[in-house]
């Protein structure tokens, strides 16, 4: 059996107090505990990304809740020159682009949830943080 993680909101509001690096990253201690399989969510940061790889995740759906900033997603469509994703077994797709797909930009309190299948890409001209949390297809 797993054991419960509590995470204060001091945590929380230390992390995202740390200033911002250029590119995509996960914040810890977040990113620690969710390699660890601890916890099946992190915090995302963009900052000044303008170019992005898109993704497909076969088996598990996104649900992206805006923290902070302004990140504009891409998702549905068709992934432009799909690849297999280095040690994942075939169940996360990468792709230069995507195609015919539907752009929204999240803010703070937006909630965006992309189903497992679905391709799907971010970027932030400043920074945005948000929660992201990974849920199983059932």
């Amino acid at each position: 059996m797993k054991d419960c993680v509590l995470i204060r909101k001091k945590e929380v509001n230390n992390v995202l107090a740390l200033e911002p690096m250029r590119g995509k990253r996960q914040l810890e201690p977040f990113r620690a505990l969710f390699l660890s399989k601890k916890i099946p969510f992190g915090i995302m940061e963009d900052h000044e990304v303008s170019e992005a790889e898109a993704e497909v995740h076969k088996h598990e759906a996104d649900l992206w809740i805006g923290l902070e900033g302004k990140a504009e997603f891409i998702y549905g469509g068709e992934l432009v020159e799909p690849w297999i994703r280095e040690g994942t077994h075939s169940n996360e797709l990468g792709g230069e682009d995507i195609k015919g797909g539907t752009k929204v930009v999240l803010k703070a309190g937006d909630i965006l949830y992309i189903p497992a299948g679905q391709p799907h890409m971010h970027t932030s001209s400043k920074t945005a943080r948000m929660l992201i949390i990974k849920i199983p297809e059932r």
